[in-house]
């Protein structure tokens, strides 16, 4: 089912190189473009036959595309649809894989004219592994995709970005920008912020007798700080670009951790047990 006849994919990474993996095996496009500025991995897509092609110069990446596709990280989106965005013809649809919505929606509105349509899109797919050699053209079945419209979407590119994340195999949900940060601020965003900050205190302890606690660890930390082995330059720009929700709920989890402290300090056997309790019930919905 072709959706597209050309698709230019930015960032041939983890998340860009399993779409284009996908897109070829849907048969959703005639052609695929490759665009990054690390030449070798360009040179090993493209010898796989993820990508038909690739361009070192953007200008010339997005030359005649009918889809552009941003996967980089989130700080690096806005700066580069501002680079591009003159060589980009009437038509085009532009999306991304970022996990912050709100600031990047907010600032591309402003970029883009007239004819040309940014739907701001976050699938929810990925691992602890990064780049090229973990790309799946799998990855992308049965996850969730979050699409964020705004007053000023054009319907039939939302449409058109729906259809293409459900040809992969995803299924789409559409929230605001801001909802989305929210909800992904809470459920992703701070439980990577709690697990750099845990192995950050436990990474510093030494007994008496100069043992590292972490070697002792077994496989409940390791369990629990999984995410803390995620890209720290990734992290970094998610975290920043979504600051005030990013505050706001290690506020708000500070203020559950402190209710805690406060039980144990009074030796509040039950008091404990009820907060251990709820946490098991709401663990629940997780799994």
């Amino acid at each position: 089912m072709k959706l597209f006849n050309k698709i230019t994919v930015i960032g041939v990474g983890l998340l860009g190189a399993s779409l284009a993996k996908a897109c070829k095996e849907q048969g959703l496009a005639n052609e695929i473009l490759g665009y990054g500025r690390n030449r070798e991995n360009l040179e090993k897509a493209r010898t796989l036959k993820i990508i038909d092609y690739y361009s070192t110069d953007l200008s010339e990446a997005v030359k005649n595309a009918d889809l552009i596709v941003l996967c980089t990280p989130v700080s690096a989106i806005a700066p580069l649809i501002q680079n591009m965005i003159a060589d980009i013809r009437p038509g085009t649809l532009i999306t991304d894989v970022g996990s912050v919505k709100d600031p990047i929606v907010r600032e591309v509105e402003k970029l883009i004219p007239e004819g040309i349509y940014f739907i701001g899109s976050h699938p929810i797919a990925g691992g602890e592994n990064s780049g090229l050699e973990a790309s799946a053209a799998n990855l992308y079945e049965g996850a969730q995709c979050i699409v964020t419209p705004t007053s000023k979407t054009d319907k039939k590119a939302l449409d058109k970005i729906s259809a293409l994340w459900r040809a992969v195999g995803m299924d789409v949900t559409s929230l605001s920008p801001d909802e989305h940060d929210f909800i992904f601020g809470a459920v992703s965003h701070l439980p990577h912020i709690v697990a750099y900050a845990l192995m950050n205190t436990l990474g510093a302890l030494r007994t008496q007798n100069d043992h590292e606690v972490i070697t002792f660890s077994g496989a409940g930390l390791k369990d629990i700080t999984r995410i803390a082995s995620s890209n720290p330059v990734m992290w970094r720009d998610i975290c920043l670009s979504n600051r005030d929700h990013s505050l706001d709920l290690i506020d708000r989890f500070l203020v559950k951790l402190n209710e805690i402290r406060s039980i144990i300090e009074k030796g509040d056997g039950q008091g404990l047990e009820n907060k251990f309790i709820a946490a098991n019930k709401y663990r629940l919905k997780v799994i």
